[in-house]
């Protein structure tokens, strides 16, 4: 009998197993000696060949182009979302698990390289490619039995944006409202750093952030703007049934005109040696805070 027929009766072992442990006891050795500052931190990957000479399409302003399998599958399912034409790779299709004969949209089955023309080589779109238009807009006075909302002063990076409406989500506020300057626009990057989430909920932007703040005070709203020398804790500053945080940009925080149009400004107390936060992690324990008073 040859030796690829010979059996012991017991099953094999499953080399890929044992390979997989020792990797990622490797991995997390590399990495500590990393943060000790023993060996270098690898330079970041270089740019996709043709990453320089790519240019990205001219858009109408009622064009959006959204891309990644979590993302395009949020919006396929949204009836909100006006959609236009989906560009897949076989492979991406297979794994959105969709019919696409019922979907009543124009679409493709293209290589990897005809999405990386629209959206660049750099996109990791993972073969799936949705043409929109933008999510119907929407007024405050639609949120006036949202009894939490999220307010954003010119927070201008859409991975941060996109985070923070993941967490908007996860604790069930009503909208995430920002300006319509020096913020980002529904796009692709922003809905692919939300994962779903734009989708999910309000994304408003208002012209004057002053006046909407005193909008959402006629409708009840205590607005309670987030800033590392407020003069309370923030669990301490919660006041009424309907609260709306207001948090912000990256660096500069919240601008002074809206430091004095807030109900309250309060902080987070941080007992350790660092005393601020990225903006989106700052948004996710604010909201946690707040969901925890409205609920007691």
């Amino acid at each position: 009998m040859s030796k690829d027929k010979k059996s012991s009766g017991k099953a094999a072992a499953d080399p890929s197993a044992k390979d997989t442990h020792y990797a990622n006891l490797r991995r997390a050795h590399r990495d500590a000696k990393r943060e000790r500052g023993e060996i270098p931190t690898p330079q970041p990957q270089k740019r996709k060949r043709g990453a320089e000479d790519w240019k990205p399409p001219a858009l109408a302003p009622d064009q959006v182009y959204l891309y990644g399998l979590h993302t395009v599958r949020a919006a396929l399912d949204n009836p909100e979302r006006k959609k236009i034409k989906l560009s897949v790779t076989q492979n991406a299709l297979a794994r959105l698990e969709i019919n696409i004969e019922t979907l009543g949209i124009a679409f493709e089955i293209v290589p990897p390289h005809e999405i990386d023309k629209v959206l660049g080589p750099e996109a990791i779109h993972q073969g799936v490619m949705l043409e929109t238009r933008p999510l119907p807009v929407r007024r405050l006075e639609a949120l006036k039995d949202s009894p939490l909302l999220l307010v954003l002063d010119q927070v201008t990076d859409p991975h941060n944006v996109g985070a923070i409406m993941r967490s908007a989500v996860a604790f069930n506020a009503g909208a995430v409202i920002t300006t319509q300057r020096h913020s980002p626009t529904e796009s692709g990057v922003l809905a692919k750093s939300a994962s779903g989430a734009l989708e999910l909920i309000p994304y408003i932007q208002i012209t004057n952030l002053a006046d909407a703040l005193g909008e959402l005070h006629k409708l009840g709203f205590a607005t309670i703007g987030l800033d590392s020398e407020g003069p309370a804790p923030l669990e301490g500053t919660f006041s009424g049934d309907k609260v709306a945080l207001v948090l912000g940009s990256e660096g500069k925080g919240l601008r002074q005109k809206t430091r004095e149009t807030v109900t309250a400004l309060a902080r987070l107390d941080m007992p350790g040696a660092i005393k601020s936060l990225n903006v989106s992690n700052a948004a996710a324990i604010a909201l946690y805070a707040a969901r925890l008073y409205l609920k007691a």
